[in-house]
Order: structure tokens, then C-alpha cells, then sequence
């Protein structure tokens, strides 16, 4: 019986969000959005090593001929394995002032999905996109906030989370053309202080959703029909996102935030920022790899 995460690496990090195991390096990728870095740690060690950017990035994905598909604030990036600037893949065509690439993932045939955030919190731009061969397309609009992007193990449902708007939504996906369709709720969640709202996701191998509770200090997992099967606590207020690594793929990785958050909340969470993990009984999906000619 688990019982909770515990912390693996005191990040402490502003925004620590996109964690994403590299199955050929055996290492963990996360992001810090607002410091504009990609993290690269390696478990058995402790090793960290950082990539510095020249602008927020708000999720990754690991590319077919090595470095990275990035969501960045300007747009979709290729970076080579150091960070660095290859090409910009697409524009972010919403008001960059106030909107900035979030969450995404790597669909099941190599495309990048991934949604933008609305920084007025209130006027609705953001959206959810898909990019492959043929440019930049839009899945969803009238966002808030574009979350917790994930597949289901056959690739033929996609979940997404408006944070800000407390709910989670599963559309039918064709993996085929890269469609979405049919969104329906999955799970509505209360706006009441302290059950939190949901963030980042990840699916394993059984089908079931696992994602974050932004100021709710804890991750769910949800049955394919959305029955809520179990939860578990996370030592801070703020986990981000949760993703599936390890070389069995059954260990649960949990990044979280320190940014914006009270000094009476960081004194009492004072592991805020960190990464934490958690031995699963089911083991996770590996994350495809990107690739820009599909």
C-alpha cells in the first residue's frame, strides 16, 4: 500500500513543472518555467545539471534525433541537447504579453500537443494546439489555463485539464490525423480552499489518469470512467505535475512550485519547489519520441 511521495531532490524551484523520463539515459528532465530552465537529474546519483534558456519554458519533449521539442513563451522550439536554439517549429499565436506556452507531451504517432496559459487569468485565450508536419493547429480555445495533457495506452483518448476553471476533460483522439473530438468532463473538482485544482497529468499502463492538486498538496488517480480510486499526499501545498520513470517505469515523479506562495505557506511547506517521487503498484507509459516530419 503506498502512502505518499517523499522528496528526491531539494530543487527548490519557482515553477517546477514537465517531468519526463528519458528511457535511453535513465535520467529525469523537469523544467523551472519562471528561471527558464530545463533540469536534467540522475536518480542514482543525485546529479543535477542545468540547461539555461533564454525564456520560459513550459514543457518538453524529448526529439527522435536527440535534444528537445520545447513550449516556450515565443512558440514551439527544436533545442539541441545543451538548450540551444535549432529552429522555431511554430509562433505562439496568441498575445505573448500575457500568454505563454504551459503543459504538452508527445502524442502516440510523434506529434507535439501542447496548450498555452492566459497570465490575465481571466479573458479566456488560451488554447490547446497540435503541431506536426503541417504547422501549428488549435484542438481547443477559451482556455484559462492548458493543462495536464496525456494519452490514454491506446492513443485514442486525450485528457486536458483548464486549471483555473477546476476541471478535467477527456476527448476522443485519432492518433491517425492528430484530431480531438467529443470533449466531455471527466472530473469537476470544488473551488473550495484546500481541495486544490488540477495541474499536470500522467497515465499508466491499467488506463487510469494520475494528476496533481495545485494548492490541494496531493495526486489523484482516476479510473477510466472517472471513478476516483486513490490519493495521496504529497509535503507540500503545490505539486505541478506527476509523470512515470525509473527502468520499470513504476516509479512516480511529482514536481511542485515555490513561486507566489506566502511566507506563512513556505514556512510551513518548507520542501517547496522540490522533486519527490513515489514507488507505484502499476507501472507508467513511456513518453513517445517527437518527431517533425510526421
Amino acid at each position: 500500500m503506498r502512502t505518499g511521495f517523499d522528496l528526491v531532490l531539494d530543487a527548490k524551484a519557482s515553477l517546477g513543472e514537465c517531468p519526463l523520463w528519458s528511457v535511453a539515459e535513465q535520467v529525469l528532465y523537469f523544467v523551472d518555467i519562471k528561471r527558464c530552465r530545463i533540469h536534467r537529474f540522475d536518480p542514482p546519483t543525485g546529479g543535477l545539471t542545468t540547461l539555461e534558456l533564454s525564456e520560459e519554458v513550459g514543457c518538453i519533449g524529448l526529439a527522435a534525433g536527440g535534444g528537445f521539442v520545447a513550449g516556450l513563451r515565443s512558440g514551439i522550439w527544436l533545442l539541441d541537447a545543451d538548450g540551444r536554439p535549432v529552429r522555431r517549429l511554430a509562433d505562439n499565436p496568441e498575445d505573448q504579453t500575457i500568454s505563454r506556452f504551459n503543459d504538452g507531451t508527445v502524442d502516440p504517432m510523434g506529434r507535439f500537443v501542447a496548450g498555452t496559459v492566459d497570465e490575465s487569468r481571466e479573458k479566456g485565450i488560451a488554447g490547446l494546439y497540435r503541431y506536426d508536419r503541417n504547422g501549428l493547429a488549435r484542438l481547443a480555445d477559451g482556455l484559462l489555463t492548458s493543462n495536464g495533457v496525456a494519452f490514454s495506452p491506446d492513443g485514442r483518448r486525450l485528457y486536458h485539464a483548464d486549471t483555473l476553471r477546476y476541471t478535467l476533460y477527456a476527448y476522443d483522439y485519432a492518433p491517425e490525423t492528430g484530431t480531438a473530438s467529443n470533449r466531455q468532463v471527466f472530473s469537476r473538482f470544488g473551488s473550495e480552499t484546500d481541495k486544490g485544482r488540477p495541474d499536470g497529468g500522467a497515465v499508466d499502463l491499467e488506463g487510469c489518469y494520475w494528476t496533481a492538486l495545485f494548492e490541494g498538496g496531493r495526486v489523484q488517480r482516476y479510473s477510466p470512467d472517472g471513478a476516483l480510486l486513490a490519493e495521496y499526499p504529497v509535503p507540500v501545498r503545490c505539486p505541478t505535475m506527476v509523470s512515470f520513470g525509473g527502468a520499470d517505469m513504476r516509479t512516480l515523479f511529482c514536481t511542485s512550485a515555490s513561486v507566489g506562495r506566502s511566507e506563512a505557506e513556505l514556512e510551513a511547506f518548507p520542501l517547496s519547489g522540490g522533486l519527490f517521487a513515489m514507488r507505484a503498484d502499476v507501472a507508467g507509459l513511456q513518453k513517445p519520441l517527437f518527431n517533425p516530419e510526421v
